[in-house]
């Protein structure tokens, strides 16, 4: 199945804790540092404002605003004010799907302490805001590929370390 959106379809996604701590951002667009943390803080203040029970989108300027809470993590992303909430809700959902598969029930550490699996698998979902892959287990296999040769090259370098000392 291929979702069809435009241009814009997720401007950002990004994670944060309820103490507006930022754990990870993707963003598809170009704006300068100074915007990027300005929509953080806006945002942020918006979404933690919410109820539990409000509705997960809200208007947010010229875009949509869809998040979803985790335990005490929320999933926030952006797309344009012509998108369908819905497939932002859905992407969103399949991202934490995938890395509870990856990290086996994930939680705010293993998000901290490997960050770049966190996003490798945004980037294997989605490419320039689109969805790119919708199958769970492409992902999944090409995630499990990339550590098989990360561990091979760690392998190779220990190895020509201990030649170069002379261990070997």
């Amino acid at each position: 199945m291929q979702f069809q959106t435009s241009d814009l379809y997720q401007e950002k996604m990004y994670k944060k804790r309820k103490d507006e701590e930022k754990r990870l951002a993707k963003w598809f667009t170009t704006l300068s540092p100074k915007d990027k943390a300005k929509i953080i803080k806006d945002v942020s203040q918006l979404v933690l404002a919410r109820r539990t029970r409000m509705c997960n989108f809200l208007e947010y300027k010229d875009s949509k605003i869809v998040y979803r809470r985790y335990a005490s993590l929320f999933f926030i992303a952006g797309c344009a004010s012509t998108d369908n909430e819905l497939i932002t809700l859905e992407i969103v959902h399949r991202y934490v799907e995938q890395m509870d598969k990856y990290y086996g029930n994930v939680c705010e550490l293993d998000i901290i302490f490997n960050f770049q699996k966190a996003y490798f698998i945004l980037d294997e979902l989605l490419l320039a805001g689109e969805m790119q892959e919708s199958s769970k287990k492409n992902v999944l296999r090409v995630i499990s590929a990339q550590d098989s040769i990360e561990d091979t090259e760690d392998n190779q370098e220990i190895l020509s370390g201990l030649k170069e000392v002379g261990i070997l």
